[in-house]
């Protein structure tokens, strides 16, 4: 498993276990090594309930909550037939949902009613294991070949659909490496920082596509993504075999509906509190990765760390990498960086002006239309240029030189 595969892999799937519980509460592996959906969410039921007076339970629900959240996401596109195009083109259209071969038609309403279950569901989560407090004592050790998530909707949580086969699939496209690194993991108080943090990203995501009216878009080219599902355009413009033909790249008439993809992404704004939402999501998220850092400083031990700190020696079995302080310390300047541009202190800048530069505040407080192209060219960001302070390249390449060869993006994604 690559690097940034594994690290793609793990940013996509997330799927963090959970802590052990008090007396009253089930046995976490109860939660985490369940075999049946059935199983799972009767567990999940009971920590739940306990919840409220037993931060462990806390921890354990909101972890829970959340990986059911990715359980919504994955049958709602297994259920409409979910082809993907496996094409880091669009590195969120990689889930590994088995092939169906009945899918149920989709509308456009349907795949919106898809993305607020999933958005909703990331959100108890994101509130549950907020409720945890900062000095609860947390700790559970977690192979995550062992935990995993109903991706076709069977009722059955199967070897092929556990966290380590999904970032296997994602890799490198087959079953995990016998001779692989163990992925087993002790996850602490940190960790739910982390994942929280997470659920807020996920959700700004999910929260900006609902802002806005993208109904032409899934109309004219979503036949790429769901071949079978009763699309408008899928007699006219989806191949008779209707099958995947090799990845994206090696596919021409995916290519052609990305292209149309991208021109019909000029959307109006429906419900502009949630483009709103998405920035606050995103404030949130930097929020918690401070939390997250400053706990993992805080550690003393080094057990199975997800995510260690400078001072827990030792590379990660997930990433190969190890952390240091240079790392750490370049990881808060680009969260610094982050803030000031949501926050409209630091303006983003564009080719095509040299003086000025975006208030991205404005972009999501003051929300219009989100046209794709002409946003590259200039004419839809106008609204939201002004003089100021604006973020220079040499910023932010000295923060990305801090990362090495690994490069920024990979610990991007492992550091949340």
């Amino acid at each position: 498993m690559t690097r940034f595969s594994s690290l793609l892999a793990s940013a996509l799937i997330l799927l963090l276990p959970v802590s052990s519980a008090g007396a009253a509460a089930p046995e976490p592996a109860a939660l985490f090594e369940a075999k049946t959906v059935a199983d799972r969410d009767s567990t999940l039921t009971a920590l739940e309930a306990a919840a409220p007076t037993d931060p462990a339970s806390a921890y354990a629900g909101g972890a829970s909550q959340f990986f059911t959240a990715l359980e919504i996401l994955a049958g709602g596109l297994h259920r409409h037939g979910f082809e993907s195009p496996q094409s880091f083109i669009l590195p969120l259209m990689r889930l590994p949902v088995p092939d169906n071969p009945n899918p149920e038609p989709l509308t456009y309403d349907g795949f919106r009613a898809i993305l607020v279950a999933f958005r909703d569901r990331l959100e108890k989560s994101a509130a549950t294991l907020g409720s945890v407090p900062a000095d609860a004592g947390i700790g559970m050790e977690v192979d995550l070949t062992r935990l995993g998530i109903d991706l076709n909707e069977d009722g059955q949580i199967a070897p092929d659909e556990s966290a380590a086969a999904i970032m296997a699939s994602l890799s490198r496209g087959g079953a995990p490496d016998p001779a692989a690194p163990a992925l087993t993991f002790r996850f602490d108080r940190a960790d739910g920082y982390w994942l929280q943090g997470y659920a807020e990203f996920l959700m700004a995501q999910a929260d900006f596509w609902l802002a806005h009216d993208f109904r032409n878009a899934f109309d004219g080219s979503f036949h790429m993504l769901f071949p079978r599902a009763k699309l408008p355009l899928q007699d006219t413009l989806v191949p008779p075999d209707g099958g995947m033909s090799g990845g994206m790249l090696s596919s021409e008439w995916r290519i052609a509906d990305f292209i149309s993809l991208v021109h019909l992404v000029n959307w109006p704004v429906v419900e502009p509190e949630r483009r709103q939402a998405a920035r606050r999501h995103l404030i949130e998220m930097i929020r918690l990765s401070r939390e997250d850092w400053k706990a993992i400083r805080a550690e003393t031990d080094n057990d199975r760390e997800w995510l260690p700190g400078p001072q827990q020696k030792g590379a990660s079995p997930l990433t190969g990498l190890e952390v240091g302080e240079e790392q750490v310390q370049a990881w808060h300047a680009a969260l610094d960086l982050a803030e000031d541009l949501l926050d409209g202190r630091t303006l983003l800048p564009h080719f095509r002006f040299a003086d000025k530069g975006i208030n991205m505040k404005r972009f999501f407080d003051e929300p219009k239309p989100f046209d794709l192209v002409l946003s590259i060219t200039g004419p839809a960001i106008a609204p939201y240029l002004e003089s100021g302070k604006i973020l220079t390249s040499e910023e932010f390449d000295h923060i990305q030189r801090q990362f090495g060869g690994a490069g920024f993006l990979t610990f991007a994604l492992w550091f949340n």
